[in-house]
């Protein structure tokens, strides 16, 4: 029930008028006697007595209209506060939902790598949604008729019980049993429901991550292949849907039949004493006229149990995304840098262990302000983790990264990472326009800013597009070359001014004339700014003030252009083989 608790107290600001919700659907389910009632008191004070002397009199009629007045009275107000109360359970749920989910979404943008290394997308637009509506429905439906049918359940029980006990027991006499199937239902379908709700992260995953490979799906032509893997994680979820569902036909008939002998027990019990004259014509009318506000909450109780089960199941899930905390944050007293960083960046003896495996160990590196700074090293040599130790996607396990002098876990994380440019091996374009792309790091900046940012990236393609910079390019870039892509993310990052750059491969697609232009343009920028350059490209490194070459996570060499391909090592192996040296000193 802890999922409760937790859902009422990020209710804050609608408890006031949730608790009024719930008190008026208890007033409510009590109301729902007084129709039966005012029925009743017709019959006994009205009807009865013309059925008997067979004489219609004033007295009589005034009783009748009056009596109806009250009825059509009661019942326009029943249901003029019944729809109050539903608007405030729904105003108070989608309050909730609003806050709740923008709290999520801000949550998992304050996450680092590892949490969206553990957490599947799918499962988590899961979360963000089918459990979130799941919480909504429980707040605004669930919940409330829960209490409706507790409440109308013992009202009623009490009300009979108070016009004739004999009458009420013989009716209650099979309430226990529902009660005993509801429970024993209960609590198997609980498991059942976790299950599901995986089987929906899965299937989720499983469209989600197909829809993002489509190209490699079609290059591979495995459609067929996807389709079935997709029907296999569908018929998994219908599997545990049936099965969820099937448990509650198992129990239903029970619960259906044992609701529905309240009727027979009314006829049979209520028939016999109405001609014993134990009761009154109007006692066996409001018996037999609420007899439904017995057999609904005990029919209904185990399909509200059962919404009850999903509910937990969901919740449990919102729970432990709303309490994931990164493990990179900022601290308490954190430095907000007041202007630009010069851009000094020091490695010291630093060390990064990645999923129990030592990635980076004892680099050591300096690289001075405004300084070009060029990585090399082979696949999973660790390059990318170096670099990733500035901006704080990783922090270090051994030594320590500096900037400016001062670590980098010192700084505060927005002000830190809003200073560094970065242009990732993997480019993430966003489904706008060329032109919000490029200005993603300011959404103000003026267009002509945008184009000569552009222009230093060489992203003379835009104006060839139907709308050009105003041309929404798909999710990812769909539509786009590689080399296009590359280009609109450097360009990005160049668009922030940054008094660090880190570029990861970022002209490994481009031709190397475009890569020449490039190259030029980093190196005349018209803003201070230390370059970090992962490349595999001669073309790319020789221009660099010092190259750094990194092997099994260590530095191996460090030096120019012109030291390192005259010394025998993997910078002069990568020289030669590109620029066809090996076959010259074959000859």
């Amino acid at each position: 029930m802890f999922q409760l608790r937790w859902v009422w107290t990020r209710m804050a600001g609608c408890h006031k008028r949730y608790v009024f919700a719930l008190f008026s659907t208890a007033l409510l389910a009590v109301m729902a006697l007084g129709n039966s009632m005012i029925t009743a008191r017709i019959m006994d004070t009205v009807f009865n007595p013309l059925q008997e002397s067979g004489v219609v009199t004033q007295e009589a009629v005034g009783q009748l209209t009056t009596l109806v007045a009250v009825l059509v009275g009661f019942t326009l107000a029943r249901t003029g506060f019944g729809y109050l109360s539903v608007m405030t359970y729904e105003v108070c749920s989608q309050k909730l939902i609003y806050q709740l989910r923008r709290d999520l979404y801000k949550n998992m943008q304050e996450q680092d790598q590892a949490f969206y290394g553990v957490y599947r997308t799918g499962d988590l637009m899961t979360r963000l949604t089918g459990d979130m509506d799941m919480i909504r429905h429980a707040v605004c439906w669930v919940i409330r008729q829960l209490i409706s049918c507790t409440v109308l359940f013992v009202t009623t029980a009490v009300t009979f019980l108070v016009t004739d006990w004999l009458f009420a027991l013989s009716m209650l006499a099979v309430t226990p049993f529902i009660f005993f199937f509801t429970f024993l239902f209960s609590k198997r379908v609980h498991p059942l429901y976790v299950e599901l709700r995986e089987k929906l992260s899965r299937l989720n995953t499983a469209a989600q991550e197909n829809i993002s490979g489509n190209r490699v799906v079609k290059a591979f032509a495995r459609e067929d292949y996807e389709i079935a893997c997709f029907d296999e994680k569908n018929r998994e979820y219908k599997e545990a849907n049936k099965t969820a569902s099937l448990l509650w036909l198992k129990f239903s008939p029970y619960i259906e039949t044992l609701s529905q002998s309240l009727s027979i027990a009314v006829l049979l019990v209520g028939g016999l004493f109405l001609i014993n004259g134990r009761i009154s014509i109007g006692t066996f009318t409001m018996f037999n006229g609420l007899t439904w506000t017995l057999s609904d909450p005990m029919r209904m109780l185990g399909m509200h149990l059962n919404d009850l089960q999903r509910f937990f199941a969901s919740c449990s899930k919102i729970i432990e995304l709303y309490y994931a905390k990164s493990t990179i944050t900022s601290r308490p007293d954190a430095v907000k840098p007041q202007g630009r960083l010069e851009g000094r960046v020091e490695f010291k003896s630093a060390g990064l262990k990645l999923h129990g495996a030592q990635v980076l160990q004892g680099v050591d590196l300096t690289v001075e302000p405004g300084e070009t700074v060029a990585i090399m090293g082979p696949t999973g040599a660790g390059k990318t983790s170096l670099v990733s130790l500035i901006p704080r996607f990783a922090d270090v396990t051994e030594g320590e990264v500096d900037i400016d002098g001062l670590s980098v876990r010192r700084y505060d994380l927005k002000a830190l990472r809003s200073a560094i440019g970065i242009a990732t091996q993997d480019v993430f374009l966003f489904s706008d326009t060329v032109d919000g792309n490029i200005a993603y790091g300011d959404s103000e900046m003026p267009e002509d800013q945008v184009k000569r940012f552009a222009k230093m990236a060489d992203v003379d393609f835009a104006e060839k597009l139907p709308q050009g910079f105003d041309t929404v390019i798909g999710e990812r870039g769909t539509g786009l070359s590689g080399g296009q892509k590359q280009r609109i993310a450097l360009a990005r990052a160049l668009a922030v001014r940054p008094s660090i750059l880190i570029l990861d491969d970022t002209t490994s697609a481009v031709d190397l004339e475009t890569e020449k232009y490039i190259q030029e343009q980093l190196a005349n920028l018209d803003f201070p700014c230390t370059k970090l350059i992962v490349a595999q490209r001669i073309s790319t490194t020789k221009r660099a003030d010092k190259i750094v070459v990194i092997e099994d996570g260590k530095i191996t060499a460090a030096g120019t252009h012109q030291e390192l391909s005259k010394q025998p090592g993997y910078y002069r192996e990568v020289f030669l083989l590109q620029n066809g040296a090996e076959e010259e000193e074959a000859v």
